[in-house]
């Protein structure tokens, strides 16, 4: 049965979308791309060029990227075009579970997503696990809705963009197992299946090969099944207490609404709150202990579908208490300010705060182990509880609730704009977003011109003076080097020297002819054995971290600069 539609429920859903545009492309290409964005970017651009090199196992990415590259130019902004559209009309998945979800919580639900900052990060990210979520989603949706062509090709599209894809299969499916819908949809028919298997194997032949172009590109799908299964064992720059502070630090509204929504569904015992309550903890365990944050995208739609059914709840408020909700709210929410205020100024120097206090308490002096800002921090704290206690014995226990639910989702739901806002790379330059396990390169811009400018003293152009690359395994700095010749060697020819030469720091290249260098900041990684528990206060307002400095060198041969060639025919 079709639900009746929202007044404007169409334009809403025009506006989420322009929201999650504006922020998957505001400044998509300013952030230089990481080794692992790099190596996809790579391969992508060598099958623009006519190369037939060896893909990685995200044949969506790859080749649609390609395409993209064959059109236009091989920018950052277009290495990351796929994967900001696909993430931006992941909006519209609501849609499609109208009937499930009822009308209100699905729109609420599209803004979530908008605004989401793991979905945006993950956007903004030259790979093929937002499409994988996408895609998947939307076969699931278009099955749901008895649409067998596009649920076939949309799963093809989701099997195509990597072992993400796995990952969701693999929950999806153990969600289904573990709880059995009461109600379950109309049983697929045999003509359906038909008809949906026909169009998933012709989009996974045709999409797969890039229309013949690539057919390199269906074995790349077959090794994503062995990439997410080696995934388990492989080494991982995060361990699963890590993802799991990723997760709570991106998405405290999503969690604060969920634990609402979890407690009231099951003290009703809401059989589809228990199936999201599954699918939320399979999901969560296996992405920390997978020890890849990108993973728990598959633990982020059913946290905020939990979310978005609880927000819609808190809408249905009497018009006689409205004034009372209101007041709750206005006051918790100066409380939760100024705590977030405290916060801030911890986090602007942490060390600062740890030095002890010592307080007069009953008569008693009671020595604190960290400083007065921490006493104010708590103290504050332990007001907002009693305040909230105070409400539910004086007013109701409903206007405590609903108080604490608006007060706390307009305080988080900024904190979740700006962590959004902050994927960009706008908000704090160089700041260190948990998206990703290696970090972008710093001074690439620097580097880049003094490239072009070392190569138009010696040749009049500013990409024909080739580049060698010594001792350094990084896909982004080839990326960054793209539009010229590049040659990576692991030993050095002293008959041949290079003109240009880029190596890690060193004193000297041992060649015999001259060289000038300059070092380059490349990459600052977070130095994780050095963190602090107070160093956290510092990252949740000013993502900032302690970090460590890895530093190359440009080395350009000496007869390549003017006053040498001068000083040499003199």
């Amino acid at each position: 049965m079709t639900s009746p539609r929202l007044k404007y429920e169409g334009w809403l859903y025009g506006l989420a979308f322009l929201i999650a545009l504006g922020l998957r492309l505001i400044q998509l290409g300013a952030s230089p791309l990481t080794d692992s964005e790099a190596q996809l970017a790579l391969q992508a651009l060598h099958l623009a060029q006519g190369q037939r090199p060896l893909l990685a196992p995200q044949p969506a990415y790859i080749l649609f990227t390609s395409l993209l590259f064959f059109i236009t130019e091989a920018t950052n902004f277009t290495a990351r075009l796929l994967p900001a559209l696909t993430g931006s009309a992941l909006i519209f998945a609501p849609c499609l579970f109208r009937d499930r979800l009822k009308p209100h919580p699905a729109l609420i639900l599209a803004f979530l997503l908008a605004f989401d900052p793991a979905l945006t990060a993950l956007s903004r990210q030259a790979n093929g696990t937002i499409l994988a979520l996408t895609f998947l989603l939307f076969a699931w949706g278009m099955g749901h809705n008895g649409r067998a062509i596009p649920a076939g090709i949309f799963a093809a599209l989701a099997l195509l963009s990597g072992p993400s894809a796995w990952s969701g299969l693999l929950i999806l499916g153990l969600t289904f197992l573990f709880f059995r819908p009461a109600n379950p949809s109309a049983p697929i028919t045999n003509d359906e299946l038909r008809i949906t298997g026909f169009s998933l194997l012709s989009t996974l032949l045709l999409a797969g090969t890039l229309f013949f172009t690539a057919p390199n590109g269906l074995s790349a799908f077959f090794a994503s099944l062995p990439a997410y299964l080696q995934g388990w064992v492989a080494p991982s720059a995060f361990t699963p207490a890590r993802v799991l502070f990723d997760f709570l630090a991106y998405e405290p509204l999503g969690v604060f609404l969920t634990i609402f929504a979890l407690l009231r569904g099951f003290r009703l015992g809401s059989p589809r709150v228990r199936r999201l309550s599954i699918w939320l903890a399979l999901s969560l365990l296996l992405a920390v202990f997978y020890r890849q944050p990108g993973e728990l995208v598959w633990t982020v739609i059913p946290l905020l579908i939990l979310a978005a059914q609880e927000l819609s709840r808190a809408f249905d408020m009497f018009p006689e208490e409205r004034t009372e909700i209101s007041v709750v709210s206005g006051a918790l929410l100066i409380l939760l300010i100024y705590i977030g205020f405290n916060i801030a100024s911890i986090g602007l120097n942490p060390y600062e705060h740890l030095t002890p206090t010592t307080l007069l308490l009953f008569n008693r002096v009671v020595t604190l182990p960290f400083g007065p800002r921490y006493v104010i921090l708590f103290g504050a704290l332990l007001i907002l509880v009693v305040s909230v206690i105070l409400v539910a014995l004086g007013w109701s226990p409903r206007t405590a609730r609903l108080g604490v639910t608006w007060s706390f989702s307009l305080f988080l739901g900024v904190y979740a704009l700006a962590a959004a806002w902050g994927t960009s790379g706008m908000r704090l330059p160089n700041g260190v977003e948990l998206w990703s396990a290696d970090q972008p390169p710093i001074h690439v811009d620097l580097l880049v011109a003094s490239v072009q400018q070392a190569s138009l003293l010696s040749t009049g152009h500013i990409t024909t003076q080739p580049v060698t690359v010594w001792g350094i395994r990084s896909p982004a700095l080839e990326w960054a080097l793209r539009d010229r010749e590049v040659k990576i060697v692991t030993a050095l020819d002293p008959l041949n020297p290079p003109p240009l030469l880029i190596t890690p720091l060193m004193n000297d290249p041992g060649l015999p002819s001259a060289y000038r260098g300059q070092d380059f900041t490349w990459r600052q990684p977070p130095v994780w054995e050095a963190i602090q528990p107070s160093d956290w206060f510092g990252w949740l307002v000013y993502r900032q971290l302690p970090r460590e400095i890895e530093t190359i060198i440009l080395w350009v041969r000496d007869d390549l600069f003017p006053d040498a060639r001068q000083n040499g025919q003199l």
